[in-house]
């Protein structure tokens, strides 16, 4: 019985589900943490598939974002922009508490793909001075408007070490995003 019971939940779960791919871009402010850098502004543009429950709905992404940070040389005062381009693969969580209104969080993994460090006179794009990889989480609150339109705020927390020139530093971005789902 308890397992005739198991398969109906299950089955009404599935067909009470629903599902929308989409796309999202949006501004990022970015840093590291534990330094006295100015945040470094960038985008982030990728795309979704969200599936679940009116009330909780899982949301696995893919999408390319900038970090890094800026600063002064403290030598010859001469401004360094350093931006980090990352594939990020969250895993997100929504909680939906009205129709139009969500709290999100979950597990993100960002691959380095490259990097620009700037500065007058100096241009360097090797990765080898920091890790490939960054093991994060992200957080946020979202929001749905009529026509699949859906905007968020969101904050990505590097969990891992950058081991940015062997310093313990990690990523810290805002994100400001719109989405529309098909």
């Amino acid at each position: 019985m308890r397992k005739i019971l198991i398969v109906f939940f299950l089955l009404g779960l599935v067909f009470s589900a629903k599902a929308q791919f989409g796309v999202r871009a949006g501004l990022s402010s970015a840093n590291f943490s534990d330094t006295n850098f100015n945040a470094n502004v960038g985008f982030h543009v990728g795309g979704y598939y969200r599936f679940g429950t009116s009330l909780l709905e899982v949301e696995p992404g893919i999408q390319f974002g900038q970090k890094g940070y800026e600063t002064n040389n403290p030598t010859n005062g001469n401004v360094i922009t350093e931006t980090l381009n990352y594939v990020d693969v969250p895993i997100l969580f929504r909680l939906n508490f009205l129709p139009a209104i969500n709290v999100f969080g979950g597990p993100q993994l960002s691959v380095l793909a490259s990097r620009n460090y700037e500065e007058p006179g100096n241009v360097q794009t090797s990765t080898e001075p920091i890790r490939g990889y960054d093991l994060g989480a992200v957080v946020g609150i979202g929001g749905y408007i009529p026509g699949g339109i859906n905007l968020q705020l969101s904050y990505d927390l590097g969990l891992s070490s950058l081991n940015y020139f062997n310093t313990d530093v990690k990523n810290r971005v805002l994100k400001i995003s719109a989405g529309f789902d098909f």
